[in-house]
Parts: structure tokens; sequence; C-alpha cells
């Protein structure tokens, strides 16, 4: 049992902050807080792990501290406002506590200072500790669903993106040593954990900060490169997923795993744009030459392959030329999956300083121009599926109702949580969340695939 002491926890942002997100709310649990995911009026304290990345975040988070206000004698602020918290107490002059991204034990004490907990209390969960990104890895409790996680393997980040203030916000690229990585991907299995969601700012440049320095696994050494996390990856989880991979060379040497079966065929790459100019403005690689033919031998290596993008329009100085060079990109890269998001001035990035800033209605124009060319190959790309039966993972067993005639929801290998599509599933037995199952399809649109549950369920552990 808790202390009797209710913390309300809010998570805001990317799923890097949701890790951080998991990793406090552990903490409260170990030290005896009666922790909710959610603005509750009895909680005595809550925690907002606020995103400063684009304006619209930041009054999310501006909005949600607000309303955390009018709910609780106390408010702690943590997360990526906090690193440079002048906003925020321009906003909230009597704000109480204030840290910055991935700082769990000074997030603990503020808590403990509003709230405090007699020594002895008890835990309100039965796994012992939590953990501590510096040292080996430990067991936390997981904000997401009870088949998936999010595995972060780096920190920060050493790239200088003109629209970007990730840097100032996480630092420079710190890398988690392999065997960390490893003990914590196999923890998590251990927990009943399907499907692990490998993620950092930047995935391609992992181990390069600590000269991928080798670390003890078993018996043997594992360097802290990515290829050989994910060779060991694979071999601990049913299902390794890969987040914000840059196209370096040596992702090459990564797709014979994907043909293997060793990790999921599926490659979140966000490339931004495909106009040289901006992306010299954006201070991004602009060897758009060398990603399209990457593209197309990643393909021929493994024809399963499934490629998600996103990309930013309405950049300052972008011309009518430079979306059209991103139009005509999208048609012959044709990438699986993309998103699109209008520019946002970030405060403190040095993009607000270049000329030519882009009408807001432009922006809008240009964000539905690249929705209306990728719509049509996303459709393409499912319907490419009708007639196949595919493995899927359950998310939603809609606990035995039937709606709109499916009675469960699942994603295939080619689909991430929330931002991909879904497998809609008809079934004449019960599925459970969790599982796996094969599906046929027989239908599709730009985003959904739709099927009939067939033969038996597929377990792994």
């Amino acid at each position: 049992m808790g202390s009797g002491h209710k913390v309300s926890f809010v998570s805001l942002g990317c799923p890097k902050a949701l890790v951080d997100s998991e990793h406090i709310v552990t903490a409260l649990l170990d030290a005896g807080y009666d922790v909710v995911a959610e603005q509750d009026d009895d909680a005595e304290v809550v925690v907002v792990n606020t995103c400063g990345f684009i304006d619209a975040a930041k009054q999310e988070s501006i909005d949600t501290i607000s309303q955390a206000y009018t709910q609780a004698k106390k408010v702690v602020v943590t997360g990526c406002m906090g690193k440079d918290p002048t906003e925020l107490r321009e906003n909230f002059a009597d704000l109480d506590f204030v840290s910055g991204p991935a700082e769990v034990a000074p997030v603990l004490s503020a808590v403990q200072s509003y709230a405090p907990v007699v020594t002895g209390g008890g835990s309100s969960r039965s796994m012992p500790g939590y953990f501590d990104p510096a040292s080996a890895a430990g067991q936390r409790v997981r904000l997401t669903p009870e088949h998936y996680a999010y595995l972060k393997i780096s920190e920060g980040c050493n790239h200088k993106c003109s629209f970007c203030i990730i840097p100032k916000m996480r630092g420079a690229l710190s890398s988690r040593e392999s065997a960390d990585v490893l003990a914590e991907a196999e923890q998590l299995v251990e927990e009943g954990v399907k499907e692990l969601l490998v993620v950092a700012q930047d995935l391609s440049a992992y181990g390069l900060d600590i000269r991928y320095r080798e670390s003890r696994w078993r018996d043997r050494s594992i360097p802290a490169r990515l290829l050989n996390l994910c060779d060991e990856l694979g071999s601990i989880a049913p299902w390794v997923r890969l987040h914000y991979v840059y196209p370096y060379p040596h992702v090459d040497h990564i797709i014979p795993l994907m043909s293997d079966g060793k990790i999921l065929p599926y490659l979140d790459m966000p490339l931004q744009h495909a106009s040289t100019d901006v992306l010299k403005a954006m201070r991004r690689p602009a060897a758009l030459e060398k990603t399209l033919e990457r593209l197309h031998r990643w393909r021929q290596m493994c024809p399963e392959l499934v490629v998600r993008s996103t990309f930013i329009v309405g950049f300052p100085g972008e011309t009518d030329q430079d979306v059209g060079a991103l139009l005509d990109f999208l048609e012959e890269a044709d990438l699986d999956r993309v998103g699109c998001f209008t520019y946002s001035a970030v405060e403190g990035a040095a993009a607000n300083a270049l000329d030519d800033h882009v009408d807001e209605r432009d922006k809008i124009d240009r964000q539905e121009m690249v929705y209306e060319v990728q719509a049509p190959i996303s459709a393409r790309h499912l319907a490419a599926k009708r007639g196949r039966t595919i493995r899927v993972l359950i998310d939603d067993a809609r606990s035995g109702q039937i709606i709109d005639g499916y009675h469960a929801i699942g994603r295939s290998s080619a689909d991430a949580p929330e931002i991909d599509g879904s497998v809609h599933i008809r079934s004449d037995t019960p599925c459970r969340e969790g599982e796996f199952v094969w599906v046929k399809i027989d239908d599709s649109d730009e985003h959904d695939l739709f099927g009939e549950l067939v033969g038996e369920s597929v377990r792994f552990g």
C-alpha cells in the first residue's frame, strides 16, 4: 500500500520524454506515493513533464501547468521547458519547483519536501529500485501498454539544426553502455514486453561519444554500436523497431538484420526536406541523391522494408521551387508513411534570425500539398498487402465489443504505435491484448488495413 499521499503526473512530448516520465513515476512509487497518470483534485502535488520543442508544445505545457494550479497545493515542473525556466517564470511567478529533462532525483526530492512520506512507509509497487540513467539498467513502471516499451539508448544530440534547440535542452550526445541497454531490454521482455521501440534523438550516432566502447554482456564484450546492439536485441525481443535513424552509410549493415528477420524491417528516418537550399539553411545533410540511392539499395536488400519520414514545410526562405523539389522527392522516394509539420519558430533557435519567413496560410497550403501527393502513395503500399496473411500484434481487444464489424485492433510490423496505421480484425474467437496473431488482409485505405483472423495465435517467450 502507498503512503496516502497522492501525486498526479502528466507527461507531455515525445517518446524520449515518456521514458523520463516512467523513471520519475517509478521513483515516486518506490518512495511510497500513490501516483495517478492524470490531473486529480485530491492530489497534494502535480508533476508536469513539459515539452518545449515548438511553440504549440510550449503552450500545451503552460496550459497544463495552469490547470494544475487549480487542482493541487503544489506544482512540480520538469522536462525540456525547465532547462531554461525564464518563460515558465514569466507565466508563473510563484512556481514551486522547476528542473530540466531526465532529472529524476531533484523531482523526487521536491515532491518529498512538499508531501513528506514517513520513513519505512513502504512502497506501492513490488519492484524494488528504479532506473538511474547513469548506472546499470533497472526496473521501471511503464506508461505504455504492457506489451510494448520504449528503450532509450542515448540522450542528447550533436547536430546543430537551425530549427531545433534539443542540444541546448538535453545536451550533447551521451550514449549508454551496450550492456546496460541489453540488461534493460531483457528485463522488459521478462515483464511481458513483446515489442521494443528503440529511441534516441539520433539513433545512428549511438556510441560515437564513447568511441563505441565495449562492455561485458553475459560471456562476451559488446561494442556500443547500433549494428551490434540491434543484433543482440533481436535475440532478446520478438519485435525490435528503430526510431529516428539518420541515413548514415553504416545503416547499410543493419538492413541484412531486417531481411533475416532479426529486427523489424522498419525505419523511422526524419529527413525534414528535399530542397538543397532549405536543407542547407536548416543545417542538415543535403545529399538527397545519396539518400535516394540508399533507399533503392535498402529495398533491394530487404523488399519488405517500410520507411516512414517527417518533413517541415514553411521554413524561412522556402520558395515554391523548394516545395516542388520536396513533392518530386516524395514521388521518387516512394515512402510508406509521411508526417508533415509546418515550421514553428522556437525561442533560441538560429532559424529565427533568417529572412523571408513564410505566411501561416502558405504553410498550411504547402502541408496540404505534401499530403495530397503522399496519400495515394501510402494507399498503394497498403493495397499491395490485400490477399496476404500477416503477423499482427493486438493492441486493443475491445473487451468483446464489435465496432463497425471489427472485433480487435492491432499493428503489423509496418506500424509503430500511435504514429502509423492499424489493422482492424474480424474474428470468431476472442483476441487478447499483447498476443501475436495471423490476419488475412482483404481491404485497406490510405492509413489502415482490414482483415480476418486466421490460424492459431503465435506466442513468444
